[in-house]
């Protein structure tokens, strides 16, 4: 496993050498949720109780918790790489947005199998 699942909150994992620990943050996100463990099973529990905690003080604050990948994005690109982007969507009748999102796709299924 390659990162941590918890309610839709996706979480990374990392390892100190030299302070001997696991630990990770929160992806996707704009507030910092961090956690900690000696062993995987400890990271995992650190993990889905700091989400607990982030989204218990949210309620009680009366805030709407962030969503992590909303699932819109700007993407920067030279004005040629957008052009011959934009001109390849138009050739395959397909909107700009429809055209990243499948160049997107498909470059996550190659690296999934």
């Amino acid at each position: 496993m390659k990162y941590l699942e918890y309610v839709g909150y996706t979480g990374s994992i990392e390892y100190s050498r030299e302070d001997d620990l696991l630990y990770g943050k929160v992806l996707g996100i704009r507030g910092l949720i961090s956690y900690e463990g000696k062993s995987g099973h400890d990271l995992e529990n650190d993990f889905i109780e700091a989400i607990e905690v982030y989204l218990g003080d949210c309620e009680n604050e009366g805030i709407a918790p962030e969503k992590p990948f909303k699932g819109s994005f700007n993407v920067r690109m030279s004005s040629e790489l957008h052009q011959k982007a934009a001109l390849l969507a138009m050739q395959d009748q397909k909107s700009l947005n429809s055209f990243v999102a499948e160049s997107i796709r498909e470059r996550i299924s190659r690296e999934e199998r």
